[in-house]
């Protein structure tokens, strides 16, 4: 299994060692290829390199946007571009993004970013195992970043 992982420069929290923290703790046989990009917009093209011209099996696209306006368009066109390159090389790329609006303060960014990175990796694992490999989570109210929020069920 090989899995690539992109992330950018503009990022302030460095995502990759919660990546590899989690591939060393699923105990798989994983081999890793890094890329990195100046920016969000950058992630695209760098995952479909690594699909096409390093073999990963599924990418991991690191990114932090920022908080004006501008920043939401970018990410927003960074999505859409991951979307087409999972399309183009139908294989999944798993888009972890931590908006730096979305933490109270630095630690709490700091938290996110390493709690969402390292959930996303594991889920990064199941979905090249097998496409069942995550239904026993379906409907669970799984969050990678935050705290669970719990499945829906009505007696």
């Amino acid at each position: 299994m090989k899995i690539g992982v992109v992330d950018t420069m503009f990022s302030r929290v460095d995502y990759f060692p919660f990546v590899e923290q989690a591939l060393k703790d699923s105990g798989e046989a994983v081999s890793i290829e890094r890329y990195t990009v100046p920016g969000i917009k950058d992630l695209p093209v760098a995952c479909k390199k690594l699909f096409d011209e390093f073999g990963c099996d599924i990418c991991i696209a690191l990114g932090m946007p920022g908080p004006e306006t501008v920043d939401k368009q970018c990410a927003h066109e960074a999505s859409m571009g991951l979307q087409q390159v999972q399309l183009m090389c139908n294989k999944h790329v798993l888009e972890v993004f931590v908006h730096m609006d979305e933490a109270k303060d630095d630690n709490d960014l700091f938290v996110l970013c390493k709690d969402r990175s390292y959930k996303h990796t594991l889920n990064a694992i199941a979905l090249v195992k097998g496409k069942t490999k995550l239904s026993l989570f379906a409907g669970k109210g799984k969050r990678q970043g935050r705290n669970d929020v719990g499945g829906v069920k009505i007696d």
